[in-house]
């Protein structure tokens, strides 16, 4: 059976985990050759093994310059050509509005706001007309959350380099859209609390979902999925929401 994404090239940010691993995962299973950038050489092996063959790790930090230009002259040598980018690699952590540090935010729009763009800008001449480009935003973009303050902004400002580059790249036919997840399983949610915290913040998010529950990774993969096939060809510029609900209503 013929696959979806079957001759395509893409490369996902912050691949190794969460998110990012599920979304490359999906994108293999579609069809195409995957490269994966993660900062730790542990969890990036490991992340290639579980997508599989389709697969080629690359040690990198999105928010630094020359390892962004090292991405790229890889998959120029061994693929010549970018189809699908999943601007997805970001995090952040909470503080309270008093307790904010310029270390807090340059860290956070470093690699969230700063390393996106970059990452998109970088990608330009191996990006094919027509591409597919998707960044990571969140339901913090259009939520005010406390104590996440400085994570939302710079979800916001993601949310809004779709709807600019939109426009840029329109005479390439390249696409630009976001996907917005609610609380998904992952080890970044989990990670903002003590472990032994960590089942109660994930039924409190719960309780505010339609749904009834969490997300997983690998529903946010197959809305990636999408967004990166022909099969979302007139959809360009919109915030898709995975989230069970919980901002739309």
């Amino acid at each position: 059976m013929s696959k979806p994404l079957n001759g395509k090239i893409a490369l996902v940010t912050g691949g190794t985990t969460g998110i990012g691993l599920g979304a490359a995962q999906e994108l293999a299973a579609q069809g195409a050759r995957v490269f994966i950038t993660g900062r730790r050489q542990g969890e990036l092996d490991a992340a290639v093994a579980a997508i599989g063959t389709a697969a080629t790790g690359i040690r990198a930090d999105a928010s630094v310059m020359a390892d962004l230009d090292a991405v790229y002259a890889q998959i120029a040598k061994e693929a010549g050509k970018l189809d699908i980018l999943f601007a997805n690699a970001g995090g952040g952590d909470m503080l309270p509005l008093g307790a904010i540090t310029e270390e807090h935010f340059d860290r956070i729009f470093g690699t969230n706001v700063r390393g996106v763009l970059f990452t998109v800008q970088k990608a330009l001449p191996l990006l094919v007309d027509g591409a597919s480009i998707i960044l990571t935003s969140s339901t913090t973009s259009v939520k005010g959350t406390p104590n996440f303050s400085v994570y939302s902004a710079s979800k916001a400002a993601v949310r809004n380099f779709a709807r600019s580059w939109t426009l840029d790249l329109k005479d390439r036919g390249i696409r630009v859209n976001v996907v917005s997840p609610g609380p998904i399983r992952t080890p970044g949610l989990g990670g903002l609390v003590p472990e032994e915290a960590r089942q109660g913040l994930f039924d409190a998010l719960a309780s505010q979902v339609p749904a009834g529950r969490i997300g997983e990774p690998e529903e946010v993969g197959k809305a990636v999925a999408f967004l990166a096939s022909d099969a979302s060809s007139f959809i360009n510029g919109i915030e898709m929401f995975v989230d069970g609900g919980m901002a739309q209503v």
